[in-house]
């Protein structure tokens, strides 16, 4: 062989196959979606260029070569994460420093253990971008990249074998299948230290959620387009809830700076005091899903009494949760349907009634004259609600900029807010009248899933409203945006803003081809679906948590008397189930073994008839060359059938496909004789 052939031949036997490669560059893509959305925006860029590159260089014989060149590119990428991150601390900036070197390493490897090293890193990687986000269709993409990865190594062992697209499927799904029962065993029993799958590494007060203790003009309509979820809602006793609008209680603020409110800065439990509860047939029973925030706010359809352990009633009746959130948190509790308190207390008046010393004269003049014309609590409101109702008020998402003092601004000259708009300014001037008030944010609405039989409620659901005190019905909630927009309160968000792009009433920044395709009932009935899943996945998966485990322990009269032995009793029956599993696979091995046995004695029988007797002592392959000499015309047939036997006779676990062929070889064979 010449030199260039040797080159040749080396350069064959060192680069990657091309088949393997395609599953590797598969694997690798599926593992974007967490990178996409949790890192700095170049480095799933960079690991895409990285993966084309590779399929650019590899048929040339190009790679990455030189050790310096790597060192000073690692360099540069530690560089640009620190200055992307501030930091080299933390979940983000590591996992972008094992993208960008998996990105390196795609470019230089070209042999088999650099593969498998890329196939090794990418499982961490996979690994790592659960860490990132735990959503149904992260998780959904990253077993798909687990399982691509198998196939590329099972397509890499094999070489360009036939089949090389639907057997290494195959084989990564009989191996997933057995590996099946033991992840489901150990997520079962395996005991849970504190919490459960859901892990969130990161800063939870960054997180977007409509709720602080404080109401700022624009602190709500920021967040008319989040589609991010606050919460689901399940109503047992009756699937699609109580009728009527659902306004979801969140927090009340007390005190009034004009157009901006505040909640009270430590909330007074009222928990243990003395109150009356209503009737069975008043209260309605929920069971919701938040999802962690980081922060303490707890909702229930207004008005919540009976709470759930973990949880604290406070001043305004609302609640609130002892630890953070910072996993989905499922819990049961119980709201009325009427008022609850009929006193108020002289602390509750003073503060319903508190007001700033800023407030202009016009709006002072505006709310005594309602005051004088009957002062009646009830036609104030009244008076009140017809102001906004007749004199020219707007709903709009983008009203502009407001202050905490342009309370006269907004209700004389522009007119135009949003739900905390109107909430604000609507107490205000109820206070200024001489009526008790306050402002609760909660959640109003919300989309209901014929599927999964539950409420969806997300953050641009978010909403504002207003309780008077009426002296003979306690606290009463008067929502002064429905006088303004009325059917907003039958609606969650997303669908009163359709209605009113459809009408022509409100302009929409979306193409009318996607306006379309939002309407259309297929496209609805999917998207049903997939939040359903989405829903069963965070509370079936990420919500088992170590309360979860010992219900169904004591479900299923076990006792959890510790990690340490419930450990014990995992192994102990993983082993069993290990045990029962290899025995299995023994007995199907040793069956196809004794089949190919006999399949080769009938091929002995058959040549003993013609007058070809093998020896006992006499080995396949010698009886293999005896007969082909005594048999030319069948030559082809005795070693395609001796290659076979011993091949299957010795294999370590003959597959029944190869069982199966073996035996249309001797039955060819007899057919020809």
């Amino acid at each position: 062989m010449s030199r260039s052939s040797r080159r040749i031949q080396q350069w064959k036997d060192t680069t990657i196959p091309r088949r393997p490669l395609l599953w590797l560059a598969a694997a690798l893509l599926f593992t974007l979606p967490p990178m996409f959305g949790q890192l700095a925006s170049w480095v799933p860029w960079l690991f895409l260029l990285a993966l084309a590159l590779k399929f650019w260089m590899e048929p040339r014989g190009y790679r990455l070569r030189s050790t310096i060149l790597k060192l000073i590119l690692a360099g540069l990428m530690l560089g640009a994460i620190f200055l992307s991150y501030a930091t080299l601390k933390g979940i983000e900036p590591a996992v972008s420093f094992l993208a960008v070197l998996v990105s390196i390493k795609i470019l230089e490897a070209h042999t088999a253990r650099e593969f498998h090293a890329i196939v090794m890193m990418a499982w961490v990687l996979c690994l790592c971008g659960f860490l990132l986000s735990q959503d149904f269709a992260v998780a959904f993409c990253l077993f798909v990249a687990f399982a691509l990865l198998i196939a590329a190594l099972v397509q890499f062992h094999r070489g360009s074998s036939p089949g090389a697209f639907w057997v290494p499927l195959a084989t990564t799904f009989k191996l997933l299948a057995q590996a099946a029962p033991v992840v489901v065993l150990l997520f079962l029993l395996f005991p849970r230290i504190n919490t459960g799958l859901q892990l969130r590494i990161g800063d939870f007060h960054a997180a977007i959620t409509g709720f602080s203790d404080r109401l700022s003009p624009g602190g709500i309509e920021t967040l008319a387009n989040s589609s991010e979820i606050a919460f689901r809602a399940e109503f047992p006793d009756n699937r699609t809830g109580p009728p009527g609008p659902k306004y979801w209680r969140g927090l009340v603020m007390w005190r009034c700076e004009g157009m901006e409110w505040r909640g009270p800065y430590s909330p007074k439990s009222i928990s243990d005091s003395p109150r009356p509860y209503p009737a069975s047939d008043k209260a309605i029973r929920q069971r919701i899903t938040i999802a962690p925030h980081g922060l303490r706010w707890m909702f229930a359809l207004d008005r919540p009494f009976g709470i759930p352990s973990g949880a604290v009633l406070a001043r305004g009746n609302y609640m609130y949760s002892v630890r953070p959130i910072r996993k989905p948190r499922r819990y049961e509790v119980l709201s009325s349907i009427e008022p609850i308190d009929k006193e108020l207390d002289a602390y509750e008046r003073r503060q319903a009634l508190q007001l700033p010393a800023s407030i202009t004269p016009a709006v002072r003049e505006l709310a005594a004259s309602w005051a004088t014309h009957d002062s009646e609590p009830r036609a104030i409101v009244k008076s009140a609600l017809q102001f906004f109702r007749t004199q020219g008020f707007r709903y709009s998402l983008s009203p502009g900029e407001y202050n905490k003092n342009d309370l006269e601004e907004f209700l004389f000259h522009r007119r135009t807010g949003f739900c905390e708009h109107y909430a604000a300014s609507f107490a205000a001037l109820m206070r200024l009248a001489g009526i008790p008030a306050r402002v609760v944010v909660g959640y109003l609405g919300g989309e209901y899933n014929d599927f999964g039989g539950f409420f969806l409620v997300r953050q641009a659901d978010t909403h504002a409203w207003c309780e008077v005190w009426i002296p003979e019905n306690g606290w009463m909630r008067v929502d002064p945006t429905t006088a303004v927009a009325p059917d907003r309160a039958g609606q969650d968000l997303s669908s009163f803003l359709a209605g009113r792009v459809a009408s022509g009433e409100m302009a929409t920044g979306r193409s009318a081809l996607l306006t379309r395709l939002a309407r259309l009932a297929l496209v609805n009935q999917v998207r049903s679906i997939w939040e359903a899943l989405n829903y069963q996945w965070d509370t079936r998966v990420l919500g088992f948590d170590a309360d979860v485990q010992d219900v169904l322990l004591t479900s299923l009269g076990l006792t959890n008397s510790g990690p340490l032995p419930l450990v014990v009793q995992v192994l102990i029956v993983i082993s069993a189930l290990l045990i029962i599993y290899a025995s299995w696979m023994q007995w199907r091995t040793r069956r196809r073994v004794d089949r190919i046995q006999a399949l080769y004695e009938r091929y002995c029988q058959k040549l003993a008839h013609i007058g070809l007797q093998r020896d006992p002592w006499e080995g396949p392959v010698d009886f293999a060359r005896r007969a082909t000499q005594s048999l030319p015309n069948a030559s082809k047939y005795v070693r395609q059938i001796a290659e076979t036997y011993i091949a299957l006779r010795y294999a370590p676990g003959p597959t029944v496909t190869s069982v199966d062929k073996f035996a249309k070889e001797i039955n060819a064979f007899i057919a020809h004789m």
